[in-house]
């Protein structure tokens, strides 16, 4: 793939995902997620958008905030911030109601304009550590 079409391919996917729209259209039927500080892979089209949806409207109220993005001959590297509302139990913490910000970066793989991989490097031990510090002065 070229530099333009790897990026008028992440644009139109970060603009569906963004905009609620569906995001999943340019995933590769057998994409993989990779969420590089636990190692967790999630495979299939299906199950990586269910993950992407249910942490951005389940678990969160959430969108990031999109920052560089970089992209080469069918790869591409986003920085972004997720910023969200903690809506629902996540890591063993009940749901605080407090906005969390994580700094994060996602790098991609195309092929056949289409994205096969995501390899999310999101620090989740900080995303943790907000929302038990919000628990604590909850009270609880």
């Amino acid at each position: 793939m070229t530099v333009e079409e790897t990026r008028r391919v992440l644009g139109e996917y970060l603009d569906a995902l963004l905009g609620g729209g569906d995001f999943a259209a340019h995933f590769a039927d057998d994409v993989q997620w990779t969420t590089t500080e636990t190692g967790e892979v999630i495979t299939g089209a299906d199950a990586v958008r269910d993950f992407i949806i249910a942490f951005h409207t389940e678990l969160f109220d959430a969108s990031p905030e999109l920052g560089l993005l970089i992209c080469g001959d069918g790869v591409a590297a986003l920085e972004a911030t997720f910023v969200g509302k903690h809506i629902r139990e996540f890591a063993g913490v009940e749901a605080t109601g407090t906005q969390v910000r994580v700094p994060y970066s996602v790098f991609y793989e195309l092929a056949e304009a289409r994205i096969t991989a995501l390899r999310a490097y999101i620090p989740l031990s900080s995303l943790v550590e907000q929302l038990r510090a919000a628990e604590a002065s909850l009270g609880r």
